[in-house]
C-alpha cells in the first residue's frame, strides 16, 4: 500500500446508514482539516450507494459553512443493496480510482464500518468515524448523535409525564434501540421511569412490569412511566397488557425517528469536530484503516479489524441501580 504520510491527497468523505445529529459537524471538521493540510476534499453523496454510482463532488470551505448546528447529514445517506455484494464493492473501488481518491473517511455505525473494511480489503485506505444514536459500537465509549438522541427522548418523556400525572396514567414510551438499550436505560434513569425494558436483559412481564407497577401504586404513586427499547417489546402491546392486568389506564407513545433529528447538542458537536480532525491527523501520519474512538476520555484510533471484533455490553450494576432508584 502506498505511504500516504506527508503527501497531498484526494480524500473522500461520506455518511452511511442511519443519520445521527452531529454528522454535519464531523463532515465540516474532516473537510476543513483536510483543506488546511492542502488536501483536496470530495463529498460522496448518499453513502456507499453514491460511491459506486460516482455521485462525488469536490468540497471547499464554503460548502461546509453553516452546517455545524444542523441535524441530519447534508451529504445525504442511503442503504445500498448493490454495494453489499462483491461486485458492488469492486464498482465502488473502481469509481474511487476514476476520481483519483487516495483515501476515504466513512461516518456511520457498524454497517458503515463493515463496508469500509470491504473497501480496505479492495485496496482503498479508510478511516471510520462512529456516528449512530445507539452508542452500540464496541470500540468506542461514545458515538456521534447519542447525546442529542438521549436529550430529545428525555424532553419528550418529561412532557408526557406532565400529562400522565394529570390523568393518573401509565405512559409507555418506546425509544430507539433494536439491539442496544443504552438510550432506554439512560433516559429511563434520567426521567425517573418506574420500569425500563432493554434487549440485553430478559424480563418476566408479570414480575418485572405488572408487579412493579402495582408496588409503586401501593406506596402512593398515581402516575407511571415505562421506557422500552424497540428491541425489547412493542409499546402499544405492552400498554394494552398493563391496562388489562392492572386496571391502570395506559397510553403508548413511539418516539421513532424524531430521536434522529434536531440540532446536535454541544457534546455531539464537540465530539464530532474532534473526531473529524483526528481522522485527517491519522491520514497525515500514514495511519490508515483505523476507527476513531473515544476511550478513557481521549480521542484515539484503533485498527478497523480490531474495532469490529470488539463488543460492548451494559453493566449489570447499572441496570440494578436503575431498578433500585426508581421507587
Amino acid at each position: 500500500m502506498e505511504d500516504l504520510s506527508k503527501k497531498e491527497m484526494n480524500i473522500g468523505v461520506l455518511t452511511s446508514g442511519g443519520d445521527a445529529p452531529g454528522m454535519n459537524a464531523a463532515i465540516r471538521a474532516v473537510v476543513r482539516s483536510g483543506l488546511h493540510y492542502n488536501h483536496r476534499m470530495f463529498g460522496i453523496r448518499r453513502g456507499y450507494h453514491g460511491l459506486w454510482r460516482g455521485d462525488i463532488v469536490e468540497l471547499h470551505a464554503g460548502d461546509v459553512s453553516g452546517i455545524l448546528q444542523r441535524g441530519g447529514t447534508f451529504l445525504k445517506t442511503a442503504r445500498s443493496e448493490t454495494f453489499n455484494t462483491p461486485e458492488g464493492v469492486q464498482k465502488a473501488r473502481e469509481m474511487a480510482n476514476i476520481f483519483s481518491l487516495d483515501a476515504l473517511v466513512a461516518i456511520g455505525g457498524d454497517g458503515t464500518f463493515l463496508g469500509a473494511r470491504d473497501l480496505k480489503d479492495a485496496g482503498l485506505p479508510v478511516i471510520c468515524i462512529p456516528g449512530t444514536i445507539d452508542n452500540d459500537i464496541g470500540a468506542t465509549d461514545y458515538t456521534i448523535g447519542y447525546d442529542t438522541a438521549m436529550n430529545t427522548a428525555m424532553e419528550a418523556i418529561d412532557k408526557l409525564k406532565d400529562t400522565a400525572s394529570s390523568h393518573e396514567r401509565c405512559s409507555v414510551i418506546e425509544v430507539m434501540g433494536r439491539h442496544a438499550g443504552y438510550i432506554a436505560l439512560n433516559v429511563g434513569i434520567s426521567c425517573g421511569a418506574e420500569v425500563i425494558l432493554i434487549p440485553e436483559k430478559p424480563y418476566d412481564f408479570n414480575q418485572d412490569v405488572v408487579r412493579r407497577l402495582l408496588e409503586c401504586r401501593n406506596v402512593g404513586k398515581y402516575h407511571y412511566v415505562v421506557v422500552v427499547a424497540e428491541g425489547a417489546g412493542d409499546a402499544i402491546e405492552i400498554a394494552t397488557r398493563i391496562e388489562e392486568k392492572t386496571g391502570i389506564e395506559s397510553r403508548a407513545t413511539v418516539l421513532g425517528h424524531m430521536q434522529r433529528g434536531g440540532s446536535p447538542t454541544l457534546r455531539d458537536r464537540l465530539m464530532a469536530s474532534l473526531m473529524g480532525a483526528k481522522a485527517i491527523d491519522c491520514l497525515n501520519q500514514g495511519r490508515v484503516n483505523r476507527v476513531i474512538a473515544h476511550k478513557d476520555g481521549l480521542i484515539q484510533d484503533i485498527d478497523i479489524d480490531e474495532a469490529l471484533d470488539t463488543k460492548k455490553s451494559i453493566d449489570d450494576e447499572e441496570i440494578n441501580n436503575a431498578w433500585i432508584i426508581a421507587v
